[in-house]
């Protein structure tokens, strides 16, 4: 890589972290960045805790009583109506030494996390 191209790319990279920083600093954006990062990181721990549970979706279908489709939905990035029963269902369903924690970041006193074990 020449030594313009390095400098080019470096130049992109402070400019990029400067503009992030700056959109960042808005109160408004990073509510929206912090919900669609747990939007993706729910989704990705479903299929991650199905995957490490040796299971397909229909595998994981079956067991819950749904379609195929459906179990596709639930993993989809970016899904987000997911119901509290439907959540469970689904880590009952992956068997033994899966649990799901729910947090709720709030100004107001913290309450315990609910946990579900299967």
């Amino acid at each position: 890589m020449t030594e313009q191209r390095k400098n080019h790319i470096q130049a992109g990279e402070e400019s990029y972290r400067r503009w992030r920083k700056k959109t960042m600093a808005t109160p408004e954006v990073q509510a929206v960045y912090e919900e669609e990062a747990a939007k993706k990181a729910l989704w990705l721990q479903l299929v991650e805790a199905r995957e490490a549970a040796g299971l397909t979706q229909v595998e994981m279908a079956r067991r819950i009583g749904v379609s195929q489709a459906q179990i596709a939905r639930i993993e989809k990035s970016g899904y987000d109506a997911y119901t509290l029963k439907t959540l469970r269902r689904y880590i009952v369903a992956l068997g033994n030494n899966f649990e799901l924690e729910v947090r709720v970041k709030s100004k107001q006193p913290s309450l315990r996390p609910l946990a579900v074990r299967s």
